[in-house]
């Protein structure tokens, strides 16, 4: 005969009546009561036992309920999402003007183009080069992409064949750094480590106008009137100039091809300021999508704004904020810069693994995104949604909402 078996302190003696009510491991309470406060709560005489809620459950549909009760703030079937495809570190990252596509650009000298809504599916490749791409941007209306390589070369790709219909050459070093004119469609400048940036115009054959300087250059700007440029290098200083060369607007490119001039930074009528703080080589450089500040990453661990507009209070003080967390390292790679669509948070490259984001009027660290296995090199918003999107060199690429 088996011996009933004895609870706990509270002495309390469970019935039982059969091998398979014993193994099922459930106490009864004959004569409890049933708790309308608290569902998951039964009451007897002198126990409570207690039953997990239902929406603890690990059932699958009930799930699936829990899933759909999440409020979403973007257009992506998940609330992130990782991206593979590329055989190499992945470098820079794009997203068109109207929303509807990221590109990348990677060592393994190809871009990938993806949907930037849903399941973010890759739907073409734009190959050529013939080494590593650091950078890729899109052209004003979204049809185009140009690229900068360590070949030399720009590429100029048709976003919807993936097709290149011009290949850019003139520069004899690294091109490490490309930007489109956001008034024109066809206009890009770039910047490359044979000390130089140059003006181009996809319409006609070569460079329609140089900007030398005394070092690599690394990184460059358009201004949003697409009058200015922003140029930076290994030098530490952030240089603006005019393109427009003392001519009519629409008629400086055209001239300089003609007559086959080199803007030259001998000319004090070109460069308009140069601007000082940071200690080191200044990475990447992005103007704040209303065109009143510039931003601008730097192996000296920091990120910087500067006020660009053409009358500040104090004129010889440009610099506004810093911004702190990120960081660099041995790989000295050219890690990006950022400002969302808004300008109100800015984020960056950092060689740490960690996504960070800030809040540009306090400068405090808003998101602290683990995740990556590599060196982040590239952080981008979404120009629409609330998302980023994020490139490492683990050679992967994370898609994410921003919770609000």
């Amino acid at each position: 005969m088996e011996e009933d078996p004895v609870a706990d302190d509270n002495n309390y003696v469970g019935n039982t009546h059969d091998e398979n009510e014993r193994d099922s491991k459930r106490l009864r309470v004959e004569e409890g009561d049933y708790d309308e406060t608290n569902p998951s709560v039964l009451t007897s005489n002198s126990i409570q036992l207690y039953e997990p809620p239902r929406n603890l459950s690990f059932d699958g549909e009930e799930q699936q309920e829990q899933e759909e009760d999440i409020i979403r703030t973007s257009s992506l079937s998940s609330p992130t999402m990782k991206l593979t495809g590329h055989k190499g570190s992945v470098y820079a990252l794009s997203y068109s003007p109207d929303g509807e596509c990221l590109v990348s650009g990677s060592f393994d000298m190809t871009c990938l183009l993806w949907n930037a809504t849903y399941d973010c599916v890759n739907f073409n490749v734009l190959k050529g080069h013939k080494n590593a791409i650091l950078d890729v941007k899109w052209n004003k209306d979204s049809d185009f992409v140009v690229t900068a390589s360590a070949d030399h070369t720009l590429g100029w790709y048709d976003a919807t064949t993936g097709e290149r219909m011009k290949r850019c050459q003139g520069h004899e070093g690294i091109v490490n750094s490309v930007d489109c004119a956001p008034s024109h469609s066809r206009l890009l400048i770039s910047g490359s480590d044979d000390r130089t940036a140059r003006l181009w115009d996809v319409r006609t054959r070569g460079d329609v106008g140089i900007l030398e300087h005394d070092f690599q250059c690394t990184a460059v700007a358009y201004g949003l009137d697409g009058n200015t440029v922003y140029t930076s290098g290994i030098d530490h200083l952030i240089s603006a100039w005019d393109v427009r060369s003392g001519n009519k607007p629409g008629q400086d490119i055209k001239r300089k091809r003609s007559f086959g001039a080199h803007i030259s930074s001998s000319s004090s009528s070109n460069l308009i300021m140069k601007m000082k703080g940071h200690e080191d080589i200044i990475t990447c450089l992005s103007v704040h999508p209303k065109g009143t500040h510039l931003l601008s990453n730097s192996m000296d661990g920091t990120l910087k704004t500067w006020d660009i507009r053409p009358f500040v209070p104090d004129g010889k003080r440009r610099h506004s904020k810093t911004f702190h967390g990120a960081s660099h390292n041995a790989e000295k790679g050219l890690l990006n810069c950022s400002w969302n669509k808004d300008g109100t948070m800015v984020s960056g490259g950092s060689a740490d693994k960690i996504v960070h984001i800030w809040d540009e009027l306090t400068t405090e660290e808003l998101y602290y995104l683990p995740g990556h296995s590599g060196c982040v090199n590239s952080v981008i918003f979404h120009p629409k949604e609330n998302v980023i999107a994020s490139a490492s060199s683990d050679k992967s690429i994370f898609v994410g909402e921003l919770a609000c």
